[in-house]
């Protein structure tokens, strides 16, 4: 099992536009096989601030969802086009 939260910025303008691509993102992921949980927040104190988290069967599924067409979509195409700051968290489980 593989285990990453990933933390972006952006402006508040942005807001709307990024909230729609991530909801189109998490529907499309969540349909992916090797996807076990694909879950996009936005912080209570900071709404410009969204984190990502995702669990993935393996490593060939993790690759498998970042050359996905919906991944090229909404984040290349949206997300990543916007951002003003991006932290990636690769967890390793304890239990």
């Amino acid at each position: 099992m593989i285990s990453v939260i990933v933390r972006f910025k952006f402006k508040s303008e942005d807001r709307e536009e990024i909230q729609e691509a991530l909801r189109a993102l998490a529907a499309a992921s969540r349909l992916e096989p090797g996807v076990v949980t694909f879950i996009p927040h936005t912080l209570e104190a900071d709404p410009d601030t969204v984190v990502i988290y995702e669990q993935y069967r393996d490593q060939a599924a993790r690759d498998t969802h970042a050359s996905s067409a919906h991944f090229k979509q909404y984040v290349v195409g949206c997300i990543y086009q916007r951002m003003l700051e991006r932290e990636v968290e690769n967890l390793h489980a304890l239990a």
